[in-house]
C-alpha cells in the first residue's frame, strides 16, 4: 500500500486526460465540486454521493476533558465535525484488494 496523497490538482490533470477538456476547465471543475460540497455541509445539508458514502456535520457539545500526561482537567469547547459513513459499495471495493 502506497503513502501517498491524491490532490485536487491530480484529480484535475486525470480529468484533463480522461475527458480532454483543458487544465484550467479542469482545475475550475474540482474547485466547483468541493465548493459545492463545502457549502451543503455548512448549510448543515446531508451529503450523499451514490457509491462512495454520505458525509454530515455532527455538532459536538462542550465537555470536560483530561490532559494524558498531567492528569489535569480542562474544557474542551463545543464544535462541530465531520462524519462520514463508506457505502456499501465503497467498503466492498477497498476490502476486495
Amino acid at each position: 500500500m502506497s503513502n501517498s496523497n491524491l490532490t485536487r490538482i491530480e484529480i484535475a490533470n486525470n480529468l484533463n486526460k480522461e475527458i480532454g477538456i483543458s487544465r484550467s476547465e479542469s482545475s475550475y471543475f474540482v474547485d466547483t465540486i468541493i465548493t459545492e460540497m463545502i457549502e451543503s455541509l455548512i448549510q448543515k445539508k446531508i451529503l450523499k454521493i451514490s457509491s462512495f458514502g454520505t458525509l454530515k456535520l455532527r455538532h459536538k457539545n462542550e465537555r470536560i476533558g483530561r490532559n494524558p500526561k498531567t492528569g489535569k482537567e480542562h474544557t474542551i469547547s463545543a464544535r462541530n465535525t465531520i462524519s462520514f459513513i463508506p457505502s456499501k459499495i465503497l467498503k466492498k471495493s477497498v476490502n476486495s484488494e
